[in-house]
């Protein structure tokens, strides 16, 4: 089971034997038949221990005792201590997805997650940067570099100037083809067709999808393979296509910090790799990309969850409109 926090393993350790092994058999489902995250199955893990709890605290001793009036009645304590809609809605998901496993595996005699309902989770409008922005962003490692991850040895001249070159292609990446910081620290050398000018890319669940990218990024790659991942490269690289100070493969985190910091260098508001997705996403639609075409270069399962770009266009509109027409 993915570790979870001390108190969920303390109440993981306090179920009856049988429920006990029902979450770590689901949580192994997630992990190798579903193919999720580490964080995502610790987050299913969390909800599933507190939902089984509560269920033992109102008298159930066997799964199959789990009925439809324990899920409602567990949200409904959710609620009333305060959970957000949505983290509700997470809840309810995971009690959803559970109940359906377990169903399956024959641990309860029916579906009875199948007719929970959940608030339906409110959801902010991403922060986005002006096209003037996102491109004072990514050309900001040319200007100066930030101090985040240095070389590890301070006199190696040749690590020090790469650093700028990898922060740049990071930029121009994140930027240009809107992927996920894990997945673009995750893109090996070989990952990236020159030719084409497009990167090939795994998303969630090991979904695999190709995005293109535009010429000020593939001259970032170019500098970055010519002169600056050679200066970096190590033992610990392997394919890795982004290295960190110590040879190794980037880490998100060191992204994330990287982003921040060239952000703060340029003068922008806080913005991390999501914001420039966001932004890529934004930009796209505000052109004239096709909505479907945008959801396939984000990796988005559901149209759903693309079509919040196209409420943030109009959010944009709506305020040049309300700030130029004089009769707004």
């Amino acid at each position: 089971m993915s570790r979870p926090d001390r108190g969920t393993r303390a109440m993981h350790q306090a179920l009856p034997p049988a429920l006990r092994d029902a979450v770590d058999d689901f949580a192994e489902h997630l992990s190798r038949v579903r193919n999720r995250s580490a964080h995502t199955v610790r987050a299913y893990v969390t909800d599933l221990v507190s939902l089984l709890d509560h269920a033992v605290r109102m008298g159930c001793v066997d799964l199959a005792e789990l009925d439809l009036s324990v899920l409602r009645s567990w949200l409904a304590r959710q609620r009333t201590t305060g959970a957000a809609r949505t983290s509700l809605a997470r809840r309810a998901a995971s009690a959803r997805a559970f109940s359906a496993w377990a169903h399956r595996a024959g641990l309860l005699p029916a579906d009875v997650g199948a007719a929970l309902a959940s608030p339906r989770a409110h959801r902010e409008l991403p922060s986005v940067l002006r096209a003037d922005q996102a491109a004072a962003l990514v050309e900001a490692p040319g200007r100066r570099a930030p101090p985040a991850d240095p070389p590890a040895e301070p006199g190696a001249a040749a690590a020090a100037e790469a650093v700028p070159l990898r922060d740049r292609v990071l930029l121009e990446l994140l930027y240009a083809t809107g992927v996920r910081v894990s997945e673009a620290c995750g893109l090996d050398v070989g990952d990236v067709d020159h030719g084409r000018r497009v990167i090939r890319v795994f998303g969630k669940g090991g979904r695999e999808r190709s995005v293109p990218y535009g010429v000020p990024a593939q001259r970032a790659l170019d500098d970055w393979l010519r002169r600056g991942r050679p200066a970096m490269v190590g033992a610990r690289s392997g394919d890795a296509l982004l290295l960190g100070a110590r040879g190794g493969r980037l880490n998100p985190t060191t992204a994330r910090q990287i982003v921040g910091a060239y952000a703060e260098t340029a003068g922008l508001p806080r913005t991390s790799p999501h914001d420039l997705r966001h932004s890529a996403a934004t930009h796209l639609l505000e052109g004239g990309a096709d909505l479907r075409a945008v959801q396939e270069l984000l990796g988005h399962s559901s149209l759903a969850s693309t079509q919040i770009y196209t409420h943030v266009s109009v959010e944009r509109l709506r305020a040049a409109y309300r700030q130029a027409h004089p009769r707004a």
